[in-house]
């Protein structure tokens, strides 16, 4: 019986032994080709990403520049400061590490998470992430002693800006703070967690003090943990500046305005250098460098006494009389004023049915420019005003740098205002009247000014006409912006009425005597509102704080060489004389004499209630509102 299952010599079909063939030697093809693109085309893209995850790289920051006061004094510095960071590539558990980091250092779970989920495409591969930007020494410690159990963690040393007088310098120097998205937006050298000017002085210098990182490559195990590290770029740290600044006067200012609000100018009159430049009430730079908690931060920016506006730049007055050397001027130049011409004043001027009157109520009798500058007779620029009229009284106030910013190196200064007729009608829709010359003649009405402006105008009073940028770095050299509309003739009338104004008789700057040191100056009360009739019968301390008149007082000083002009305007100081009069001393006694002269504790307990009286008061209007 033949066997069914025997198939003699039959051999499988050549075809699928080929098709065999083909496949297997395909698969080779594929192999050697994927194994060429890996090892060869990008085999160098592949070993370099391998090294990155054995090699990392890091920025070594620089360290801002010092700043010093005009002798040498440290006002600036830098101190090692901890951050903590989160490198995502290293982290197994994102949410459980920041839960975490918000035990240890007490931040909100949420916002750590918020603050993860919104950065973390902005920073590189296998750099870290800034969570909390200053670890205090206790969270450092706890930290440090639990980050092996935790990966992805790391601390970074980087430097921290140190105000060593805190609130003295804060409106000159400004601040630095944590970079936002603005300033990532703005400047694409900047990284997350950055730290730059803000205000002041850092923020105007940025580039010159904010130097330049380094690099440094280090090498980490499995777990992140660094074994050895190299420098690739060693940090440039940032120029040092010296600022014109004299850190005993600015002190010395601080002090005298202390517990009051209020700004100080003092300006070298051949120079333009501020040597002290003095706002208060002010804030500490400290608070912004190591962070401010939105608490604090809204307390600071709700403060009624405005404590971060600088009061020297960005405020604006009435000049109140010590516009009066401005009016002045104008009826010089414009031919207008006979220096030896008197007028008669009986302490009132009548316009239609308003009666416009003089400090001194009986009146000055027989006045010419000299007197009624020294005394300050209102009647006088009353007249003035009405023959001068806006166009040259704001004409001849704009060519002597008023009306427009003075160009310090500061940010946000303001202009102030110098009114005209065109001015009032887009302002207030309405045209210029007979009595807007008047109160404009002696500094009141729409005029507005700061207190360098004023400093400004008197230094070029001083120095023969020039009107001179201030300066703030001991370094700048002077700048002429400009001189006084006046001839040397002219601009001398007016400087001895400033010195008359002292040593006169009935001189109102009679406080500011000194010994061996020629010295001019000139009063401002600068009414702030017009006082109704039940408060016009209060003595001076028993006028509601928010009503009394500014205090100013603007001067110039002279000896061996030396040439100095000052502004002190004292919010609510009541009398220039009384009111800004000794701060103005107390800087002459410096300038000229070395002498300290401390500001009586009685003074400032007396500044500190009305201070208080003040806050209170706005307190509640705006609670009323």
């Amino acid at each position: 019986m033949p066997n069914l299952y025997d198939n003699g010599d039959q051999q499988p079909p050549k075809s699928g032994l080929i098709l065999l063939q083909v496949l297997i030697l395909g698969l080779f093809c594929l192999f050697a080709v994927r194994l060429w693109y890996l090892q060869i085309h990008r085999g160098e893209e592949y070993a370099l990403k391998a090294r990155e995850n054995q090699l990392r790289q890091e920025p070594i920051f620089s360290p801002r520049g010092l700043i010093r006061d005009r002798n040498g004094d440290l006002l600036a510095v830098n101190e090692p400061a901890y951050a903590l960071g989160l490198v995502r590539e290293d982290c197994p558990d994102i949410d459980a590490t920041l839960h975490q980091v918000a035990v240890w250092t007490g931040r909100d779970f949420g916002e750590l998470k918020q603050l993860y989920r919104k950065n973390r495409k902005r920073v590189k591969p296998f750099e870290p992430l800034i969570l909390v930007p200053d670890l205090t020494f206790d969270q450092l410690a706890l930290i440090d002693s639990n980050r092996l159990r935790w990966p992805g963690l790391e601390v970074q040393v980087r430097p921290r800006r140190q105000y060593r007088y805190g609130k003295l310098l804060a409106h000159v120097l400004g601040y630095v703070a944590e970079a936002n998205e603005e300033d990532l937006e703005k400047r694409k050298d900047l990284n997350l967690g950055d730290y730059v000017g803000k205000q002041g002085i850092e923020l105007v210098l940025e580039d010159r003090m904010r130097g330049a990182k380094g690099r440094v490559q280090f090498e980490v195990d499995v777990n992140g943990r660094r074994l050895k590290e190299r420098v690739l770029k060693h940090p440039r740290a940032g120029h040092e500046i010296s600022l014109s600044i004299d850190l005993g006067l600015q002190k010395l200012a601080m002090d005298w305005l202390s517990e009051e609000a209020g700004g100080v100018a003092v300006m070298d009159a051949d120079t333009g250098q501020l040597w002290a430049l003095a706002t208060a009430p002010s804030y500490d730079s400290n608070d912004f460098s190591s962070g401010l908690t939105p608490e604090q931060w809204a307390e600071l920016r709700d403060d009624p006494l405005h404590p971060m506006q600088n009061r020297v730049i960005q405020s604006v007055y009435p000049p109140g009389s010590v516009f009066k050397h401005v009016v002045a001027g104008a009826g010089l130049h414009y031919g207008m004023i006979d220096p030896k011409e008197t007028i008669h004043c009986a302490g009132q001027v009548r316009l239609g049915r308003h009666v416009f009157r003089c400090w001194r109520r009986g009146g000055h009798g027989k006045v010419n420019l000299l007197r009624a500058l020294v005394e300050s007779c209102d009647v006088y620029f009353y007249k003035m005003g009405k023959k001068l009229t806006v166009d040259r009284m704001s004409e001849f106030a704009k060519a002597c740098g008023f009306g427009k910013p003075t160009g310090i190196r500061l940010p946000h200064e303001k202009a102030g205002i110098i009114p005209s007729r065109e001015w009032k009608r887009k302002r207030f829709g309405e045209g210029w009247q007979g009595g807007d010359n008047l109160n404009m003649a002696i500094g009141q009405g729409y005029t507005l000014v700061t207190p360098l402006q004023v400093a400004r105008f008197f230094a070029a009073i001083l120095n023969g006409g020039k009107l001179l940028k201030p300066l703030l770095l001991k370094d700048e050299k002077t700048v002429v912006q400009g001189d006084l509309p006046l001839n040397p003739e002219q601009i001398g009338r007016l400087r001895e009425a400033l010195v008359q104004t002292v040593v006169g008789r009935h001189g109102t700057c009679w406080r500011i005597r000194t010994k061996g040191v020629t010295v001019g100056g000139k009063t401002g009360t600068a009414q702030v509102v017009r006082l109704s009739d039940e408060l016009k019968g209060l003595k001076d301390d028993e006028i509601p704080y928010k009503f009394r008149d500014h205090a100013w007082m603007a001067a110039v000083a002279e000896k061996d060489g030396r040439r100095f002009a000052i502004a002190v305007l004292v919010e609510h100081g009541l009398h220039g004389s009384s009111g800004a009069g000794p701060v103005v001393k107390a800087i002459i006694d410096y300038l000229f004499l070395d002498k300290v002269r401390v500001k009586p504790e009685a003074r400032k307990a007396k500044a500190r209630a009305a201070r208080m009286m003040s806050y209170n008061a706005t307190r509640t209007d705006n609670d009323a509102h």
